[in-house]
């Protein structure tokens, strides 16, 4: 049973394998609590072991004008209130790639995402658009993101007018005011992206089926365990865990 969870989702963390874990022991009558699942994963050497990696990739020192940070005084009330956008860079056998990520700050569901040989602003605009589509409700957006020269583009900037969304970026290189999209690129990386692929290709498929994956399955501490999907379709945010 952690061996078919794990097909999916290969380095999912101990407590939310359990929560996935505990329906199906107990409908085998299987009587094993979540600390017994730890020392069975601990013998079986089963337990995922941390990888920490940070490489920054954002350029802020540019004459593009800034947006203010609104998310010091707004919080996500709801599916669609917000939107987290970053990029990170992901690698295979023919070099390094790069990811640009929309994410909804309050449902943590990925809504857009384009994989690319470079860090050109058409790209993050891609992921935006993409984003655009997969909407689900008529309202107002935020659009938070780093201060990085994509972003402020006016080719980006164009694209968030003509959809309605504000632009609100961090102050300066404190990669905490847009902790949520760096939390987002960290699951993805180190939770699903953990083959290295031959090709772009291959990565881009790999890519695009773990996103489904963290979307429809994978459940978050934060969201009371709950998935992407279902948070999102509730149109309302979860009361999160502390």
């Amino acid at each position: 049973m952690i061996m078919d969870i794990r097909r999916y989702m290969p380095r999912l963390g101990g407590r939310k394998l359990y929560y996935l874990l505990k329906p199906k022991l107990e409908k085998r009558g299987i009587k094993m609590g979540r600390d017994a699942l730890f020392e069975y994963l601990r013998q079986h050497n089963l337990l995922v072991k941390p990888r920490r990696n940070y490489t920054k990739i954002t350029f802020s020192n540019h004459w593009l004008r800034k947006h203010p940070n609104l998310l010091k005084e707004i919080k996500p009330r709801n599916p669609e209130h917000v939107f987290v956008s970053d990029i990170t860079y992901v690698e295979s056998e023919q070099g390094t790639h790069y990811l640009s990520l929309v994410t909804d700050a309050c449902s943590r569901r990925i809504m857009g995402h384009e994989l690319s040989q470079g860090m050109k602003a058409s790209d993050t605009v891609k992921a935006l658009e993409q984003a655009v589509i997969q909407r689900e409700y008529n309202t107002p957006v935020i659009h938070h993101s780093d201060r990085g020269l994509q972003y402020c583009s006016g080719l980006y900037q164009d694209a968030l007018k003509q959809n309605n969304m504000m632009p609100s970026m961090t102050d300066g290189y404190d990669c905490y005011q847009n902790a949520l999209a760096e939390r987002i690129n960290g699951i993805l990386k180190q939770e699903f992206l953990v083959y290295r692929c031959k090709t772009f290709e291959e990565l881009k498929a790999l890519v695009k089926e773990s996103i489904d994956i963290y979307n429809r399955l994978r459940p978050h501490l934060s969201l009371g365990m709950k998935t992407p999907d279902e948070v999102h379709k509730k149109a309302s945010c979860e009361p999160q865990l502390a």
